[in-house]
């Protein structure tokens, strides 16, 4: 059989055996996103050997917020704030006694047409990188959203995507670092010299910290260290912001976005050259390597890769990547599904309740 037309079910994927492992060790879960699918992906062990995955329709799923027992999703037009209920987990109707944590939908965010990137929590807000409108976001039930921060190089907020502002850095509770493609001031000028002139910045002093990188997303801090992903060249970096150099933890071959830690373990995502780019993408250093996606594991120890997953079906793009602590079978449920419906939340307790159909002479 042509391999090119062979079909796999949906989600099929290869693993290493470190990585269900991994995952059960340091007792965690793992969350994806991929706004090509229009999914989220829960990836879970299933003891020392095995993978176990719960996809569920969440349209154009991007940046993931998470805080213990709280969980925010920015897609398509809207963000979704979710909150975790283990008493509803443990009575889910369609399989009780399964899951240990159940995220359920509380408060929808009408935010319109606004390319959320980066998502994350602080004390009393939800910020978000608005990549249309080149700033930094609060997100509230006031307005479609609030701007609190704009790179010094963008004039006036316009929907414009002029450098592609897409990740975002928290410390102590604020945005501290983000990353741009440009210091472009017109629509979609990141477009013009994609591979060498992405910026880190701190948004604290608005000082550019690193410049000319090729492509860079997902600016994290991690046990006091500033990390990042270079999309274009597939590296895995570490920048030292008093030298504005950087240097490199381990080379990927495949275009790589979304990152998160446990332990001394990176969770990198793992994408495909979008081919619908044509040339601005097709060109990139790391395009003729960039034909797997899934997750790859760092040893942050050694720098040594130590697993990774291989997606055969249905996931081309990731965009974000989450570990979910203490959370070794998770369920979510959108609101697409009449589920969410019958999942109450009060204080004191829970209920799986039922979903009344009136008479048809009741209807309004």
């Amino acid at each position: 059989m042509n391999e090119g037309l062979t079909k796999y079910p949906a989600f099929a994927c290869t693993y290493s055996p470190e990585i269900p492992k991994i995952l059960n060790d340091k007792c965690c879960s793992l969350m994806i996103s991929t706004y090509q699918a229009g999914k989220v992906v829960f990836i879970s062990p299933n003891g020392n050997d095995k993978l176990v995955q719960l996809p569920r329709t969440f349209k154009k799923a991007m940046g993931i917020a998470y805080d213990s027992g709280k969980m925010a999703i920015a897609c398509l037009d809207e963000v979704i704030l979710l909150a975790n209920s283990p008493q509803l987990a443990k009575f889910y109707p369609n399989k009780p006694n399964l899951y240990d944590a159940l995220f359920v939908p509380r408060v929808t965010y009408h935010t319109g047409y606004l390319d959320i990137h980066d998502l994350a929590f602080s004390k009393d807000n939800i910020y978000g990188v608005n990549t249309y409108f080149s700033c930094l976001i609060k997100i509230d039930e006031h307005f479609n959203f609030t701007p609190v921060w704009k790179p010094k190089f963008i004039t006036h907020l316009e929907s414009e995507d002029r450098c592609h502002l897409n990740g975002m850095a928290m410390q102590y509770g604020k945005p501290k670092y983000v990353t741009a493609f440009n210091q472009g001031n017109t629509p979609r000028s990141w477009k013009e010299n994609i591979t060498e002139s992405g910026v880190l910045i701190d948004v604290e002093t608005d000082d550019v910290i690193a410049n000319k990188l090729p492509m860079p997303h997902s600016p994290r801090i991690y046990r006091n260290k500033i990390y990042l992903l270079l999309s274009a060249t597939g590296e895995f970096v570490e920048v030292d912001p008093l030298t504005s150099n950087y240097t490199v933890i381990t080379k990927i071959d495949g275009f790589v976005r979304g990152l998160d830690f446990i332990d001394h373990y990176a969770f990198i995502g793992l994408s495909k050259i979008r081919k619908k780019e044509g040339a601005a993408f097709s060109h990139l250093p790391i395009a003729e390597k960039a034909v797997h996606s899934g997750i790859v594991v760092i040893n942050l120890t050694t720098g040594q890769q130590v697993g990774v997953i291989n997606y055969l079906e249905s996931v081309e793009e990731i965009y974000d990547v989450k570990i979910l602590p203490q959370i070794k079978r998770p369920n979510i449920l959108n609101t697409i599904s009449e589920d969410y419906k019958k999942a109450v939340m009060i204080p004191s307790t829970t209920y799986w309740g039922q979903i009344e159909q009136r008479d048809a002479d009741l209807q309004p």
